[in-house]
């Protein structure tokens, strides 16, 4: 069992590589997760978005990786999370996970992003076309 790639990162995250770097010949299953930007929110619509990271992100993301690896029954993990400005249809959040069997995979990739969503400390600023704008505390 192992963490792959963690970070914290302004880059593009290629969904592909992270399936990769948890592929392994003992795996069974590989979930992938991306979680992308949307044109919209709440029936409003959304022209930009841009998130914010604590200093402290990447030590925390690492923390929730572990923490997945160690709970559940996986071959291995990988979880990038992006910040700064993101072009809606981009990804902000991908998480991978391969485990012997099918079950295990997603259960392990689903605590992923929810621990990542609920852990790091990431801001979410959206813009909205009428000109208004908000800030959510999760990732």
């Amino acid at each position: 069992m192992s963490v792959r790639r963690v970070s914290v990162s302004t880059e593009v995250i290629d969904a592909d590589e992270l399936r990769r770097l948890v592929a392994d010949p003992a795996a069974g299953a590989c979930v992938v997760f991306t979680g992308d930007v949307r044109d919209n929110d709440h029936h409003r619509s959304v022209v930009s978005l841009t998130y914010e990271a604590h200093p402290n992100a990447q030590a925390a993301l690492e923390e929730v990786a572990a923490e997945v690896v160690a709970e559940h029954d996986v071959i291995a993990v990988a979880v990038v999370h992006r910040h700064g400005p993101i072009p809606i249809g981009e990804s902000a959040l991908v998480a991978a996970a391969s485990a012997r069997h099918r079950q295990q995979a997603f259960e392990a990739c689903v605590d992923l992003v929810e621990k990542t969503k609920q852990q790091i400390p990431i801001w979410k600023h959206q813009v909205f076309a009428d000109g208004t704008d908000e800030w959510v505390n999760c990732a």
